[in-house]
């Protein structure tokens, strides 16, 4: 009996401890930094160079995150409000975690949490938590103790009353208000009149902007015969400008380079190049000599895409008449030398393997090449996803079975795409939209979605506004309204 109360008696002095450690220490914001390392190595958007969906995610959500632990560091600062934050983690271990998480093409893991924490300490925990890193590491920190703080609050702390007492007198406990407030997920008319006038200041503030982005655009495209001017990255309107500008001043420069380019796509990426679907890629933090060479080895790489063009048809009448695509949207950034190895290496595979393909047996299917996969898998949009180490044997048996499967998603696609463009043009003129636009990691599903939820509301807010569906709620540096595809109302 005496055994069982002292061990009662050391858990109560063992909580009563650790809450009193709690309430004493508090994170720098160094701290901070270093506590989150792990999570950083594990999301941080240059290492998903390859993977421009989830770079993207990964790159937005973190200056999401930046802006919520710089203003739990801002002294006397006391309005938090709950933030949804989705991450695609490269670990790929399992995760017992209750937070919401799927995997996205891929193969990485998508995380998504609510973060309501007011000290910095209680952030880190729960972003670690969350993404299954180990907290471990975090106690070895030199955490800063606030005794002398503490001891000077101590006289003018309001009380704290029992519970009980709440109940007895009928009035409110201003705990369980700030409890039911974090528990309350935020709603998209709340979260549109909190941010409406910050988004309209900004979009205002970037119209001048906006225009000179359109005159210089057209005016390259139309000089140089170009098809279309791309950005990979979600890059503000200043930074796009001083891109164009640059290429500009090369023109202006060394005209005779560009010649080559007519009726081409121009893409402003992380790399220059010629990318796997022969558009030009123009590398932001190149100079102009870089680019120069790219210009200049144009010729060399129209030959190797013919080539390239010529091994896709050969693949194509080893495995029945399938078609060997390229999806920009959905695969991850090769270029055209990294994409002819890798077409290379599979043909060579099944020309030695000579698979029993039935000639235009496979027509009017695709199928796509992915380097970090093993096992063939058939995506929702109809095409075969085809790892390029896949056994033939194991190919052959994997085709013939989803087939026909294969044939009712493509069928079902174009069904898709085209009431994905109806439902954006519909919903564009309800809401006298200036742009409705979506995250390439948006699915055309998700985006349909989203908007027939949103042709059932009246949202006077969005008028003239610029709308992208996305996985969270976010206000662009420019004044472009981000919300998540599976908005609540």
């Amino acid at each position: 009996m005496f055994c069982y109360l002292r061990a009662v008696r050391r858990l109560c002095l063992e909580k009563i401890l650790l809450q009193c450690i709690l309430q004493s220490r508090t994170l720098s914001g160094a701290d901070a930094i270093n506590a989150l390392r792990p999570f950083y190595f594990a999301v941080h958007p240059d290492f998903f160079g390859q993977h421009p969906k989830e770079r993207e995610v990964n790159e937005n959500s973190l200056k999401r995150l930046n802006g919520y632990l710089e203003n739990l560091q801002k002294p006397g600062f006391h309005s938090f409000k709950p933030t949804q934050l989705t991450f695609y983690v490269r670990e790929r271990e399992p995760n017992s975690s209750s937070v919401q998480e799927s995997f996205s093409a891929s193969g990485f893991r998508a995380v998504s949490f609510t973060l309501h924490t007011r000290d910095l300490l209680s952030t880190v925990l729960d972003i670690l938590n969350s993404c299954s890193l180990s907290t471990e590491h975090i106690q070895s920190l030199n955490v800063n103790s606030q005794p002398h703080k503490e001891a000077k609050s101590t006289v003018n702390r309001p009380i704290k009353w029992d519970k009980t007492y709440y109940s007895f007198t009928g009035l409110r406990d201003p705990e369980e208000e700030v409890e039911q407030a974090h528990r309350v997920e935020t709603t998209l008319i709340s979260w549109l009149d909190d941010n409406e006038a910050s988004a309209v200041k900004k979009l205002k503030k970037s119209l001048p902007l906006r225009k000179e982005l359109e005159h210089l655009k057209f005016e390259l495209s139309h000089q140089l015969q170009l098809s279309d001017i791309r950005w990979q990255r979600s890059w503000g309107i200043a930074h796009r400008c001083s891109q164009l500008h640059s290429l500009g001043r090369l023109v202006q420069q060394r005209p005779e380079v560009l010649k080559n380019v007519k009726g081409r796509t121009v893409v402003f990426t992380d790399r220059s190049g010629m990318s796997a679907a022969g558009h030009i890629m123009l590398g932001t933090m190149d100079v102009h000599h870089h680019w120069t060479k790219i210009f200049e080895r144009l010729p060399n790489y129209y030959k190797l895409q013919k080539r390239l063009l010529l091994l896709e048809d050969r693949i194509s009448q080893l495995l029945g008449g399938i078609q060997v695509v390229y999806i920009e949207e959905l695969q991850p950034l090769f270029t055209l030398e990294e994409y002819y190895e890798t077409l290379d290496s599979f043909y060579n595979k099944l020309r030695d393997s000579r698979l029993p393909f039935h000639p235009r047996s496979l027509r009017g299917l695709q199928m796509i090449l992915e380097s970090d996969r093993y096992a063939p898998s058939l995506h929702e949009l109809g095409h075969f996803i085809i790892p390029t180490v896949c056994d033939p044997a194991t190919l052959q048996w994997f085709i013939f079975a989803k087939a026909q499967e294969a044939r009712e998603n493509l069928k079902r696609k174009e069904e898709m795409m085209m009431t994905e463009k109806e439902l954006i043009n519909t919903s564009t003129e309800k809401f006298s939209l200036d742009r409705l636009y979506k995250e390439p990691s948006v699915s055309s599903a998700q985006m349909i979605d989203c908007c027939k939820r949103l042709l059932e509301e009246s949202l006077p807010y969005l008028q003239g506004m610029h709308l992208c569906i996305s996985h969270f709620y976010s206000v662009l540096q420019d004044g472009d309204l981000c919300i998540p595809w599976n908005w609540k109302n």
